[in-house]
């Protein structure tokens, strides 16, 4: 089978309201991929930085695949998450990539948004932190029901990845 390595780092997040951030990540695929080594999901440190920089986190990446084909290509999705001084934890952006598909070292900016919910669960979000969150994780990337959500801009998240490719040609996948 042909094999997929990624390697790399979620670097960190920029233009967030809120400090003191942490990420959650998992990287989803379709069913012809298989994970020979690596973590499918995995969550970073907070980070808490001076108003205006970047929240860095430089957590690392290192997944293996086996695949029989191009579909279901790797993506990864983000949710970033900001702590308050009580421990309390509150949503502030979702996000997807896809992995590159050509070999070599990508820098990716991954933007973020979040559920608005109504006036009156934006208003508790102000005053009492929480706010409305996805039911099914996979609205992150599926545009069927995305359209009709109203959201909210967040910040971005800054990725390194690095892509090598082996045996595409021998089992006659392209890229």
């Amino acid at each position: 089978m042909a094999e997929v390595h990624v390697i790399g780092q979620i670097i960190g997040a920029t233009g967030f309201s809120e400090s003191s951030l942490f990420c959650k990540w998992g990287i989803h695929t379709g069913a012809a991929w298989k994970l020979l080594s690596g973590v499918r999901e995995g969550q970073t440190q907070v980070d808490t930085p001076q108003v205006g920089d970047m929240a860095y986190w430089s957590h690392p990446i290192d997944l293996h695949f086996a695949t029989k084909g191009l579909q279901g290509w790797p993506r990864l999705h983000l949710q970033v998450w900001s702590q308050d001084s009580f421990g309390r934890c509150q949503l502030e952006g979702y996000g997807f990539c896809h992995v590159p598909s050509s070999p070599g070292t990508h820098q990716l900016d991954c933007s973020t948004w979040r559920p608005l919910g109504s006036w009156r669960e934006q208003l508790a979000r102000a005053f009492v932190g929480g706010g409305p969150q996805l039911l099914h994780a996979d609205t992150i990337y599926s545009g069927a029901d995305r359209y009709r959500l109203h959201t909210a801009a967040g910040g971005t998240v800054r990725l390194e990845l690095s892509l090598l490719l082996r045996h595409f040609d021998r089992y006659g996948v392209e890229c």
